[in-house]
């Protein structure tokens, strides 16, 4: 009995996908589960999977070919085979790897990375000779994600009125917090208490009070929001993610904390789905973990904002008529200037300092 290998669903706004590389052989012996194929959309790496025991009999797809969700892509006979001949017929290769981006860069306490995309990995260079470093140039073809992110990066060029408003906040309140309440919050909620959700809780709080932020351009009409979905920029070997927290107005920091930790898991293993990239209204992106000082973070369309976190250093700042030294980080909102005021931008990024400098004032409603 043959089964049909068939492209998994790709997402309601996805129709195109390419088969990026067989995992398996056509003759090679195969168990339920085992990973047949992998193919890339425009926003994630997808693996198709065996759904049964038996034999790759026939591949209709090479590596490299576009492919459609539900078509058939190849063949199985189902059998049962032992372990004994499916070591004899499986053919001794390596298998490819993905490096660990957690294992290459520093990674900050919550666990998910800056919002900066990896470039592919070009083939290694020819050996210096005596006579000096030869020259070589390598070409390597774009993924369909790195394609994607290309096109909607500058359609946010070519489309938005981008301007970027500045601030700095002081972190030790935040600091302080989190010193004196990571072990009992980390033994109650089963996570650790990092600073985005910190971050997300001060964003939500500038969107509730200033909502244009959180709207979006569709045509002659600016759409409004009542609720937030906070996508949180994630970096992987094969590109930027940017999946969403939903309903993030209605969510505890443990709640936030649980969720970024599983979605830099998801991304890290490429097991994020169509579902968990979609949609959002509000972008958070961290250049800290990689150093960043400064930078002027682009929109994620068809948002209007994106706030920019960078590294926590310590500065000499005036307090009271005094010169002392606190951790300070400067925040940055790019937002799109066709809808959101520069009043309304200041005011939005003047809230989040706010929360994050006096955190009381959220509990008294202030």
């Amino acid at each position: 009995m043959n089964i049909e290998i068939k492209v998994p669903s790709l997402g309601e706004s996805e129709s195109e996908a390419t088969l990026v590389a067989w995992q398996k052989q056509v003759g090679e012996a195969v168990a339920e589960d085992d990973v047949l194929a992998e193919i890339e959309s425009d926003k994630i790496t997808m693996e198709v999977t065996a759904t049964a025991s038996g034999k790759l009999t026939e591949v209709r797809k090479r590596d490299g070919d576009t492919v459609e969700p539900g078509e058939i892509i190849g063949l199985i006979e189902a059998g049962a085979i032992s372990a004994a001949s499916r070591k004899k017929a499986a053919p001794e290769r390596p298998v490819a790897s993905l490096p660990d981006v957690a294992e290459e860069k520093p990674k900050q306490s919550h666990g998910v990375e800056v919002a900066q995309a990896a470039r592919p990995v070009p083939p290694q260079k020819a050996p210096v000779s005596q006579a000096g470093v030869e020259r070589h140039e390598d070409r390597v073809p774009m993924s369909a994600l790195r394609k994607t992110i290309a096109r909607r990066l500058k359609e946010a060029q070519n489309t938005a009125a981008i301007l970027t408003t500045f601030n700095e906040v002081n972190m030790q309140p935040v600091m302080d917090l989190r010193s004196r309440f990571r072990d009992a919050f980390k033994e109650r909620h089963g996570v650790g208490l990092g600073f985005m959700s910190f971050f997300v809780k001060a964003c939500v709080e500038g969107l509730r009070r200033f909502p244009v932020v959180n709207a979006c351009v569709e045509g002659e009409e600016i759409v409004y929001r009542n609720y937030q979905d906070i996508g949180i920029a994630v970096s992987t070997d094969r590109g930027l993610v940017v999946p969403v927290l939903r309903d993030t107005g209605q969510l505890g920091m443990a709640d936030i904390e649980r969720s970024i930790v599983a979605f830099a898991d998801k991304a890290k293993s490429g097991a994020l789905t169509p579902g968990d990239l979609k949609g959002g209204t509000f972008s958070i992106t961290n250049g800290g973990v990689f150093g960043s000082l400064l930078s002027t973070p682009i929109l994620n369309p068809p948002q209007s904002a994106i706030l920019g976190m960078h590294s926590i250093q310590q500065r000499p700042v005036a307090e009271n008529g005094q010169v002392v030294v606190r951790p300070m980080m400067y925040i940055a909102l790019s937002y799109d200037h066709r809808i959101v005021d520069g009043r309304d931008a200041v005011q939005f990024l003047t809230t989040v300092k706010e929360v994050l400098e006096y955190p009381g004032r959220s509990l008294l409603d202030l």
